[in-house]
């Protein structure tokens, strides 16, 4: 599969059956698309099956109720439509693109309780999200965007609107030859990448942002889990910016992101050690189980 995402073979389930790629369009006075009133997921299947793909259906419907509308399908229905995608597109091995939205109805203000609620999913076949980083690590960034308080914005919510620094600062950052950006939060504190969780490891242990302002991804929550079971000691708290210097290794974790080294942040360096390296390969692992 190759150009444009609106120019592929294939198909996508959108409102309850599979249309052919070209037509899952919507029209241009859609309130998401003016708005942001859109929640999405991004899975990855292996070998016909997608990690932790009911969670994921789970926080599509979650991350909508918390932007104020309900999606009109049950998390077995929108399982059952991953299913049929993935099938229709004869894909194993492939990333899953589920999005909710509010769709053209009686209102085009700011307001739309009217308006229909519409989904689709769609998946398509896509490598390793930062090329060739997970042999010598990425390099990030610094962004000048901080993710929000959630006094002003549901940020535990996958919601579009969210999403529009985290364009801004991986534009920069790729402006600068980096692959993407390390955020602080609303208070100074290191959050995350634009679109992955971070660690840092420090004489054998992990120290990793609360995310108490931003998602709590579920390939961070597995990391998690995988250190704990390997008797390795997490750290879940703020960190400041000047405590980088004394950290040995960086990794980033997200469905797209999978677990990826961090080599640089701005002026910090870090080695691709054995830690990293074996949660990568363990992570690996666990998804072709």
């Amino acid at each position: 599969m190759a150009g444009t995402y609106d120019d592929r073979d294939g198909k996508i389930w959108m409102d309850g059956q599979l249309i052919d790629w070209r037509d899952a369009n919507v029209h241009i006075l859609t309130h998401a698309m003016h708005y942001a009133s859109s929640v999405f997921e991004g899975e990855r299947a292996y070998n016909g099956k997608i990690f932790k793909s009911r969670e994921h259906s789970e926080r599509l419907k979650r991350s909508a109720q918390m932007i104020d509308f309900e999606i009109p399908y049950t998390v077995d229905e929108i399982e059952a439509a991953k299913k049929a995608v993935l099938e229709a597109n004869g894909q194993s091995d492939a990333y899953v693109r589920a999005v909710a939205w509010r769709g053209v109805g009686q209102d085009m203000g700011v307001a739309s309780a009217r308006n229909p609620v519409r989904m689709a999913i769609a998946s398509w076949e896509w490598g390793a999200y930062y090329g060739d980083a997970k042999m010598k690590g990425a390099k990030l960034d610094i962004s000048k965007w901080k993710r929000p308080s959630p006094e002003t914005i549901p940020s535990h919510a996958k919601a579009a609107g969210l999403y529009m620094i985290c364009t801004m600062s991986k534009h920069a950052a790729e402006a600068k030859g980096c692959s993407d950006a390390m955020m602080f939060d609303y208070r100074g504190y290191v959050a995350e990448a634009t679109g992955a969780n971070i660690f840092f490891v420090k004489d054998g242990e992990v120290h990793t942002p609360t995310p108490d302002c931003f998602l709590n991804g579920l390939t961070r929550q597995t990391v998690i889990g995988m250190l704990k079971e390997r008797q390795v000691k997490v750290h879940e708290r703020h960190i400041m910016l000047e405590e980088l210097e004394g950290f040995e290794q960086c990794w980033l974790t997200g469905t797209a992101a999978e677990v990826t080294p961090v080599g640089q942040i701005g002026d910090y360096n870090f080695e691709v050690g054995s830690l990293t390296r074996e949660i990568a390969e363990g992570y690996e692992k666990l998804v072709r189980s």
